[in-house]
């Protein structure tokens, strides 16, 4: 499991996650810890290390 920092797109919040790194691609729904709105967590592994990541707000 990898920790990794990131801000909420809603609220600007710090906030932290851990991902699993055996896991290459991942693509999920994950709400904020601070604001608690929805968050479209994307990334992407290579050989357990983080090489991408997003986090995208799923207003219209």
């Amino acid at each position: 499991m990898k920790e990794h920092f990131f801000q909420c797109p809603y609220c600007w919040g710090e906030i932290s996650m851990l991902l699993d790194s055996s896991i290459l691609n991942q693509t999920y729904i994950e709400d904020c810890e601070v604001c608690c709105n929805p968050i479209e967590i994307d990334a992407r592994f290579s050989y357990e290390e983080l090489v991408e990541f997003s986090a995208i707000s799923l207003e219209q």
